[in-house]
């Protein structure tokens, strides 16, 4: 049997009932695409998978992983299917065409080519210089269905200045007011415990994490990385600090603590800060690192998404008080939300209640969390 002469139909059904069960995973990979794939044998599924998070394996591998544990023996296994072109170069993890060609596959079905023009094709000669038979089904299981906030990312603009993905998340009352009253959670805690599980386990799946001074001085936050969160690569900590405010004694600069972990420092300035308190912050810890102003007042926020891609930092978390998250959201550089309503009436501070009542959500999901309630989004995408 050969990728030729497998059923069309039979083929198209199960690219379409990949692309749907990938797609439940978006907010966990983004901005990567959602994909699955599956193992044939005889025109049989012996396997399939899935790219389930950022970082993680990619659904060929999973898929790969599943026929192992099918126990049919690989040397019968024919086929593979993915609904995205495999990838063909090392990120977060080995390129999928070495995987594939280990097996000894011969026949490989793919519905769309990745955009990317540095991609594009790319791993499906290497399959067929290799000897393998390829089989493209353009038109099923579309990127524009399954994974538009891909399209997004490799986006003509975005890729002419890059910058990175940007999640926002935060904690609201019920009321609105992202601050708790004075008597709950120690005025500081609006969330119930399994969401703050959740943010462990989302701080452990991006590169960095930005936050204002603003916190830093109201919080005193470690901004560390603990269990159920993966603590073996840290994310960077990022703190936009125009005069270089934080203080040297703020814990973002203590030792992590048994069992958790923190990535490096860095505070954004506006050039020409106070060179007494910059060599007193380095010392301290930190990297300091100018960034031009808009104002006197604030750094230039397109400026520091430049910065954070320079770095390689592709997926970044913002958590943050309300006065730098709203700047945020209202400049069109966060692509994802996550937003968090506590089991919490009433509280202090800023709404984003107006916000929210104007912004074009794509994809959202409401779903609960312990007593919390949670909504997961895209802003609009623009094609």
């Amino acid at each position: 049997m050969t990728a030729q002469t497998l059923n069309p139909e039979v083929l198209g059904s199960l690219l379409d009932r990949l692309g749907r069960e990938a797609a439940q995973f978006r907010f966990e990979v983004a901005p990567n695409p959602c994909v699955g794939a599956a193992v044939l044998a005889a025109g049989e599924v012996v396997g399939v998978g899935f790219h389930e998070s950022y970082g993680g394996p990619h659904a060929e591998v999973q898929a790969i992983e599943a026929a192992h544990a099918s126990g049919v023996p690989q040397a019968d296994w024919d086929t593979i299917v993915v609904t995205l072109e495999p990838c063909s170069t090392t990120g977060k993890t080995p390129p999928c065409v070495e995987a594939i060609l280990k097996t000894g596959i011969q026949n490989v079905v793919v519905s769309q080519l990745d955009p990317n023009p540095d991609h594009e094709g790319r791993g499906l000669h290497m399959l067929e210089d290799a000897g393998l038979q390829v089989r493209v089904m353009d038109g099923i299981c579309r990127l524009e269905d399954v994974s538009p906030h891909f399209l997004r990312w490799v986006a003509n603009e975005r890729v002419r200045r890059p910058r990175p993905w940007m999640i926002a998340k935060w904690a609201q009352t019920m009321t609105g007011q992202l601050s708790p009253p004075a008597d709950v959670g120690e005025g500081r805690w609006i969330s119930g415990p399994e969401s703050l599980k959740e943010v462990q386990l989302l701080r452990g799946k991006v590169d960095a994490m930005v936050t204002g001074v603003g916190t830093v001085l109201v919080d005193d936050p470690r901004l560390s990385v603990r269990p159920p969160g993966d603590i073996t690569q840290p994310p960077a900590r990022i703190i936009l600090d125009a005069w270089l405010r934080t203080p040297t004694d703020a814990r973002l600069f203590e030792e992590p603590g048994e069992g958790e972990s923190a990535g490096p420092v860095f505070l954004l300035c506006l050039p020409g800060s106070n060179a007494v308190r910059w060599r007193a912050l380095e010392k301290a810890g930190a990297t300091i690192v100018p960034i031009r102003g808009e104002d006197r007042q604030h750094l230039r926020l397109l400026d520091v998404q430049s910065w954070l891609s320079a770095q390689g930092y592709n997926r970044v978390l913002l958590e943050t008080g309300p006065t730098l998250l709203r700047r945020y959201l209202e400049s069109g550089l966060v692509d994802q939300v996550r937003m968090i309503t506590g089991n919490v009436r009433g509280g202090q501070g800023e709404s984003l209640a107006d916000w929210i009542q104007e912004a074009k959500l794509k994809q959202h999901v409401m779903r609960e969390c312990g007593s919390d309630s949670v909504m997961e989004a895209f802003l609009t995408v623009d094609f």
